[in-house]
């Protein structure tokens, strides 16, 4: 008899029919359960979905939960382990049996970041080569990140559950830094793994839109407020303010984040010290953080 899955693949959507699709197509392989959490798609994807590959789980919502949305397709999921996808990424083949085995081994990891890997050519993205570089040390499970995409992530279900998944006031872009500061903060451990590879085969433009840029830096200056040390938020909210007197994009995350602030701070929770040190250290450029590990740093 075949063993019962150890991983589920989540994925959320809203109007990428095509993209999803193609998607689909490879991960619907009838080995790993699929559920797809449809965000109120006005594109027909539902309907694709339902017509095209029927062993999925489809849930659809009544309105467009951005990020928030993946929670949806944990709880939905039954096996212990729950693999994000994109609508336009996938994993593979073997990866997902690879983040299993390495979870099923560490107890204490509650995430397995995968190598990004871009469909047009085959080269790993700038994410990828960071976490190689273990710039937060090397366990015995991996090196230690405190940052992933999520599409190219493998979580423990519970831990993820347990840590509140990802947030309802960050929406969408970046709320993956939330959700690493939080599982640290309770005691994970998230790591990479070279084994483990999402290829990605991005929909949207190449360089993201004034509205993506504005979304994003809203909700990094809001993790700030949510999870960081008091000068840090104020410092990151003091750069955008300065950007905004002559930026309109940075003028519409700066009142994002202004209207958004009386919920972060009922909902601020520092992280420890410890955590916060590395974060820092996972958020600067690589080069520097080298550059002081050199030996020959400071003369």
């Amino acid at each position: 008899m075949p063993s019962e899955p150890a991983v589920t693949v989540v994925i959320a959507t809203r109007d990428r029919r095509e993209s999803l699709l193609r998607s689909l197509a490879r991960l619907d392989d009838g080995v790993h359960p699929v559920v797809v959490v449809d965000n109120a798609s006005a594109d027909g994807s539902a309907a694709a979905v339902r017509e095209r590959h029927p062993r999925v789980d489809l849930l659809e919502l009544p309105a467009n939960a951005g990020a928030v949305a993946r929670n949806d397709g944990v709880r939905r999921a039954t096996t212990r382990y729950v693999a994000f996808a994109d609508d336009d990424s996938w994993w593979e083949p073997g990866s997902l049996e690879a983040a299993a085995a390495l979870l099923d081994a560490h107890p204490r990891v509650a995430v397995v970041v995968g190598r990004v890997r871009m469909a047009s050519d085959g080269s790993e993205d700038a994410v990828t080569r960071k976490h190689r570089l273990a710039l937060l040390g090397r366990s015995p499970a991996g090196p230690d990140v405190l940052s992933f995409p999520a599409f190219a992530a493998v979580v423990r279900r519970d831990a993820h559950l347990g840590a509140g998944g990802f947030s309802r006031l960050l929406f969408f872009g970046g709320e993956e830094h939330l959700l690493a500061l939080d599982l640290a903060a309770a005691g994970w451990q998230l790591v990479f793994s070279e084994d483990v590879v999402a290829w990605h085969d991005p929909a949207g433009p190449d360089r993201p839109s004034a509205a993506r840029w504005s979304l994003q830096t809203r909700n990094d200056v809001l993790v700030d407020w949510l999870r960081r040390p008091l000068p840090v938020a104020l410092a990151a909210t003091a750069r955008l303010a300065r950007r905004a007197r002559t930026e309109p994009a940075a003028r519409t995350a700066l009142a994002g984040v202004l209207r958004n602030l009386p919920a972060a701070l009922r909902q601020r929770r520092p992280v420890p010290a410890e955590v916060e040190h590395r974060f820092a250290t996972a958020q600067r450029p690589a080069a520097d953080v080298l550059r002081e590990l050199s030996p020959a740093a400071g003369g």
